[in-house]
């Protein structure tokens, strides 16, 4: 228990040794950051130059892409950073800022689609009363309850892990995981070993209970109405079930990881699929989003493209 107050530092064990290889993956991890950025940040530009974009929907998804960055920025720099590190180890206070950030930002990634996919049933289901039910003050309370319920939700996750003694300090992964941290403590609670699961639980599944509400309401009033009307509310609603989709597969391959053996998978494929979800969704948001709402990119076109 003695040696247990002395742990300051974890060891990301899963970094290796890559040797040469690191300045080929430390390019093509920066050129992907980068991309994230910009891609990102164009979309929220131009949200907040066309005024025509100041709609409830689109204020939702600047929030979105604004998260995306959250959670880019959350692991990018340290990956990157540990590329030419020799002992790939992290002090401890930045290792639970970057789960704070990384947890936080998952969380509003889900809650964030409760909010759009409520948004649209609103607009499918109560087209009159739309302009009221989501006014720009309501979509700010929105967004600020989201963020809120994130942060909240790691506060009470993260309160289990705070007061453990650590009596080992390995981490066979890329970033701050925190089963794997719970699993390094000497004497760990029923409490503390569900800790994650709960988190899970607050994170993935209310907020899914919302959207698959929302949407059953939503096809309910699409089977009684024209063709042209369901085209139109499928279009909208497309790119936010690939969005859910995708994070559910990268939810799945993150537990998988965390909790079971997997150690007949190569350590490559292992790493890349232990962050599938803050590799692919920031991408994945953007351009589903950019190029399947016309509205935006016809203004994404014209900032680009036509500007004088």
């Amino acid at each position: 228990m003695e040696n247990s107050t002395e742990i300051l530092s974890l060891v990301l064990a899963a970094y290796g040794n890559i040797g040469e290889l690191k300045y080929l993956y430390f390019s093509i991890m920066l050129l992907w950051y980068f991309s994230i950025c910009v891609t990102n940040t164009i979309l929220i530009i131009v949200i907040y130059v066309d005024k025509t974009l100041h709609e409830p929907m689109y204020i939702l998804l600047c929030n979105l892409f604004v998260n995306e960055i959250g959670g880019s920025t959350s692991l990018y720099p340290l990956m990157l950073s540990q590329m030419f590190s020799d002992t790939h180890e992290v002090t401890l206070p930045w290792c639970f800022l970057q789960m704070c950030c990384i947890y936080t930002c998952g969380s509003v990634e889900f809650c964030s689609l409760a909010a759009m996919a409520y948004d649209r049933h609103v607009a499918i289901c109560d087209p009159l009363h739309y302009s009221v039910i989501m006014s720009t003050g309501r979509v700010g309370m929105i967004i600020l309850l989201v963020w809120m319920y994130s942060f909240l939700n790691f506060i009470f996750s993260f309160s289990f892990v705070i007061r453990l003694k650590f009596c080992g300090n390995v981490i066979d992964k890329v970033f701050c995981d925190h089963h794997l941290i719970i699993k390094l403590a000497c004497s760990v609670s029923v409490l503390n070993k569900i800790s994650d699961l709960l988190f899970a639980f607050v994170t993935m599944v209310i907020p899914f209970s919302l959207i698959s509400v929302s949407y059953m309401k939503i096809l309910a009033v699409c089977l009684n109405t024209s063709k042209e009307n369901r085209q139109k509310a499928v279009s909208t609603c497309t790119p936010q079930i690939v969005s859910l989709s995708n994070m559910f597969v990268g939810c799945i391959f993150h537990f998988v990881d965390s909790r079971f053996d997997v150690a007949h998978v190569p350590d490559k494929v292992r790493v890349i699929l232990s962050v599938y979800l803050l590799i692919c969704q920031p991408m994945i948001t953007p351009f589903m989003y950019g190029f399947h709402q016309t509205k935006l990119w016809q203004s994404c076109k014209r900032f680009l493209f036509d500007r004088k």
